[in-house]
């Protein structure tokens, strides 16, 4: 009896708690994300990953300018509670605001004041591990909300409860599959890729009913014998091929078409796959009512670098030579900025520039834009070679953007440093780390008298040309941007824990505001009550912190960067 009276005291204290934070998020009045609204959505919210279908990570908000920028000062922050790296942007609808963190947890919150709505936490099974354990966000469809969890489970969330909707296998998990990209919504199918290349996984996309959960196909990034692309492979080296797909894609309506980034070929060392092994280290399209594999784009062929090209292009257009080209545009992580032409059944080469400086490339074919290689550059099964930049890339996944304002494109560039390995046999345990080179023999080197190595550069798309510039001489950069029309740049990523506004038209530094930790997320901004707010989740770790320690050895830095997950949200004090 004594037990008894206690559960239900126990019970009734959770329902005081509970009950009203449900109350507040169904006064909100949660408004039903559609189709029409993802194609046009609405300068007041942020309702996907990168703002737009087209990846622009632009909003056109323009309270905020580079007039008042300098008042801008939180509001509100919230501590999300777990540490190590927080890459996802803050999903706001209405007034209500949706965050992913690492360790698959997801929390609601009112955007105005950071009060907290519902929190869930997917529990993971015993024995899981995986190679990083951040999220790169959720997707918002009708009134759900979607998560891809480390597990390999695609989760279906109440958007105004928190409740579980449904959950749906992707993949078995312990083979080496994992997820932690935001899904993609197009035209009631959610979409994910995922993790895995370093354990020899074979890449996919996969879509699944929006309202049921219901699979409804399946494109792997690998061919298998007979289909296209498979002459690419030899014997059964496409079973375990690689090519994941672990960051979320972007999408053109009027082609009807998305577009993805696939990883490098496993293992690393291309010898050991003979083969221009399609579709790794490319850009696919995918018509998202089939999964029918529409085009591609190669950046390099053997991938030997473990240059994944993950990061889906931006859609958008730009001219040359007085021709308005219907664009894709990509800095990729092999250190150029590529130009390419999008269509109903091909992506065609226009240009690739360096941004960064890179020694592989003897040349790039004009008309199809594949690479030739110095030889001395191509690490192999018990062959060093040294190479820049190194495995990091030019830019690794974090997000650049695109202001139709400006025409200009912004992208978080890192220089200056380079990478060195040479391969062995591995044999291959499902689940297992399989590269070809254990992690402790992963060279990384950087230029001791560089002036700088991270950096914001922007870009004119039509020009081809670097316009401007802003360095930074004690830190790589690893934040994504986030540009507005009120002409400001935003970016953060640097082991001093800044988060600032730049002038989108000359760069200078107009703001910038410390944080509790390094930010890694993607920015975002949005509007409540007619106010304009910028918002950004600051928190360190996983890549980025791999990589500190390595510059501290190197270069002396300091080792530790704070870490902890906090949401910041910011508006001009008034």
């Amino acid at each position: 009896m004594r037990m008894a009276r206690k559960l239900v005291i126990v019970v009734a204290v959770l329902a005081i708690i509970v009950v009203p934070m449900l109350a507040d998020a169904q006064r909100m009045g949660y408004r039903p994300v559609t189709d029409q609204r993802l194609a046009e959505p609405e300068p007041a919210n942020w309702l996907m990953t990168r703002g737009n279908y087209q990846g622009w990570s632009y909003s056109p908000l323009d309270q905020i300018n580079t007039y008042n920028v300098k008042k801008l000062a939180p509001v509100w922050a919230f501590s999300t509670g777990v540490d190590s790296g927080h890459q996802a942007p803050l999903l706001v609808n209405n007034g209500i605001m949706f965050v992913a963190t690492p360790y698959n947890q997801v929390v609601a919150l009112e955007a105005k004041t950071g009060k907290l709505l519902w929190r869930y936490k997917k529990e993971m099974p015993e024995g899981l591990s995986v190679l990083h354990n951040t999220s790169r966000g959720v997707a918002l469809y009708g009134d759900k909300v979607y998560l891809a969890t480390h597990d390999c489970v695609l989760v279906a969330l109440d958007a105004t409860t928190g409740k579980v909707a449904w959950e749906r296998k992707v993949e078995d998990w312990k083979t080496g599959y994992y997820m932690t990209l935001a899904p993609l919504v197009a035209k009631g199918k959610v979409m994910v890729g995922v993790s895995g290349g370093e354990f020899g996984v074979r890449g996919f996309v996969a879509a699944f009913d929006a309202n049921s959960g219901q699979p409804t196909w399946k494109t792997y990034t690998v061919p298998a014998p007979g289909e296209k692309g498979s002459e690419t492979w030899t014997g059964d080296t496409w079973k375990k091929g690689g090519g994941s797909v672990w960051i979320t894609g972007t999408y053109d309506p009027a082609l009807n078409l998305t577009y993805w980034g696939t990883g490098n070929a496993s293992p690393w060392f291309g010898d050991q796959r003979p083969g221009d092994n399609l579709y790794t280290s490319s850009t696919v399209a995918i018509n998202p009512d089939t999964g029918k594999l529409a085009a591609h784009f190669q950046y390099q062929w053997n991938e030997s670098w473990d240059w994944d090209e993950p990061d889906a292009p931006i859609v958008a257009d730009f001219t040359k030579d007085g021709r308005t080209v219907k664009g894709l545009i990509k800095p990729a992580r092999n250190g150029y900025l590529y130009r390419l032409e999008r269509s109903a059944d091909k992506i065609s080469f226009v240009s690739a520039t360096p941004y960064v400086k890179q020694n592989v490339f003897k040349s790039i074919d004009p008309t199809t834009g594949r690479p030739t290689y110095n030889e001395d550059r191509i690490p192999r099964t018990g062959k060093r070679a040294d190479f820049c930049p190194s495995l990091w890339g030019g830019k690794d996944w974090p997000f650049a953007a695109y202001n139709p304002k400006t025409a200009m494109l912004y992208i978080p560039a890192n220089d200056n440093h380079c990478g060195y390995m040479e391969g062995k046999v591995q044999k291959y345990e499902a689940g297992k780390w399989w590269t070809g080179v254990d992690i402790p023999d992963i060279g990384f080197a950087v230029d001791k008298t560089a002036r700088h190595f991270g950096e914001v550069q922007a870009w004119d798309v039509s020009g081809n040309k670097r316009v401007w510039s802003h360095l930074f001489p004690d830190s790589m950069n690893w934040g994504p941007v986030m540009t507005t029309g009120g002409g400001l740049v935003f970016n953060g990523g640097t082991n001093d824990r800044y988060f600032r506004a730049f002038d989108a038209s000359t760069g200078e530094v107009l703001w910038q505001f410390r944080t509790n930790s390094g930010i890694t997320a993607p920015p975002v901004s949005f509007a409540v009550d007619g106010v304009q707010y910028i918002g950004v989740a600051s928190g360190w770790g996983v890549d980025p912190a791999f990589q500190q320690g390595l510059l501290s050895d190197l270069l002396g830095w300091p080792k530790d960067v704070p870490q902890g997950g906090v949401v910041w949200v910011f508006a001009v004090a008034q």
